[in-house]
């Protein structure tokens, strides 16, 4: 059978049937409690089948390319206990260099109380993590584009260094999205998502998902069970809906983000952008390889007789968000919320300066969005002019 589009597994794969009324979207069963006798499948929301949530692993799976998925409640829900199932006291892991703040501090602040130890990456190519395999490293944990830096890694290197060495890789997927990149089509095993970002797309759901094969998928079950961490029918429900329009709504911000990147890296008042799709990017070529588009997230640095704070607050139609993807286009500073408990020397370390934007673009009309940031820096300068002449 031909393989369907992408579209098409956003609005179709996994939906149920609705058999009483011939309804056009899926039912929504909010039950939490079922029949245990005479039944095929023993269904409770904490074991992740219950119709609803069978549906929506079924959508998540088929565009990840994998056999198998599961949701859970939160994007660190899923990293946490993608991590837990594979790693041991006494086990070792080796994360990327830049990674987003929340699986920095769970690493740091709570995999010693377990026994499992860990050594971050001094940059982000295969080399890099080559150097840091020890004889019990279990997992590789990267993130490309990643956090709020968009650095890029080689998923096929990272892949082939994993089996080589038998060890499981992971990745964040977050930013690129499944309309973007496919890690496992790669060899990566293990793909994870904050799925509060590109597949809920409106800022209103919070979840997360791994995707895999089934035998590593059975391992992350049955650590998740005993965790808890499932998500209820009615934000599943939502989730399955949003994901229906992922592809055009991804698409739309990939658009606005080259457009935007190519508009601050030709910007008198822009010191620095990053962003995969432009050609001066370290990392260009490689995710040109690998990414089918390069995603709706970049980050920007002012100049530094701008300030970033004021900067902010004088955007009208961009929004000062905590999260992103969203339809709407959002700004923040990592050092104040994604990434403010780390240190300020590990934030210096990976290269995040205090005066860095990070930037999600979302489907409005592009040329609106740059006459808002146009008009913040004209505040922000004429701010500027006058304190340098008090």
């Amino acid at each position: 059978m031909k393989k369907k589009g992408l579209n098409t597994i956003c609005t179709h794969e996994g939906e149920l049937i609705d058999e009483q009324h011939k309804g056009a979207i899926s039912p929504l069963y909010m039950s939490t409690s079922y029949a245990f006798d005479d039944v095929d499948i023993k269904r409770y929301p904490r074991y992740f089948n219950t119709p609803n949530q069978e549906g929506l692993c079924k959508k998540i799976a088929a565009l990840e390319h994998a056999e198998d998925a599961l949701i859970f409640g939160s994007g660190m829900a899923a990293v946490s206990t993608a991590l837990m199932a594979f790693l041991r006291a006494g086990d070792h892991v080796v994360l990327q260099q830049t990674l987003y703040g929340g699986t920095y501090n769970l690493v740091t602040e709570e995999f010693s109380k377990y026994g499992i130890t860990y050594s971050f990456t001094e940059g982000w190519e295969t080399k890099d993590f080559e150097a840091k395999i020890n004889k019990n490293t279990k997992v590789i944990y990267i993130e490309t584009p990643s956090n709020p830096l968009l650095t890029i890694t080689d998923l096929k290197r990272v892949a082939q260094l994993a089996k080589k060495h038998g060890i499981i890789s992971m990745i964040d997927n977050t930013f690129a999205s499944p309309v973007n990149q496919n890690p496992i089509d790669f060899g990566i095993d293990i793909v994870i998502h904050s799925a509060t970002k590109y597949m809920g797309g409106h800022s209103d759901i919070c979840a997360g998902a791994v995707a895999s094969s089934k035998e590593n998928m059975e391992r992350i079950f049955h650590l998740a069970k005993n965790f808890g961490g499932s998500l209820s029918d009615y934000t599943v429900w939502l989730l399955e809906r949003s994901i229906k329009t992922m592809g055009l709504r991804v698409k739309a911000q990939n658009a606005n983000a080259m457009d935007m990147a190519n508009f601050l890296s030709n910007h008198k008042d822009i010191n620095a952008v990053n962003y995969p799709g432009l050609p001066m990017h370290k990392g260009h070529e490689i995710a040109k390889e690998q990414m089918r588009g390069f995603g709706g997230m970049l980050s920007f640095e002012l100049k530094s007789y701008l300030d970033p704070a004021l900067f902010q607050k004088s955007l009208k139609l961009i929004k000062s968000s905590m999260s992103l993807a969203g339809v709407e286009s959002t700004v923040l500073s990592p050092t104040q919320t994604s990434h403010a408990l780390m240190s300020p020397e590990v934030r210096a370390e990976q290269g995040i300066a205090d005066g860095l934007i990070r930037f999600s673009l979302g489907i409005e009309e592009i040329e609106d969005i740059k006459e808002d940031l146009e008009q913040a820096l004209e505040i922000v300068k004429s701010k500027a002019s006058v304190t340098s002449n008090t």
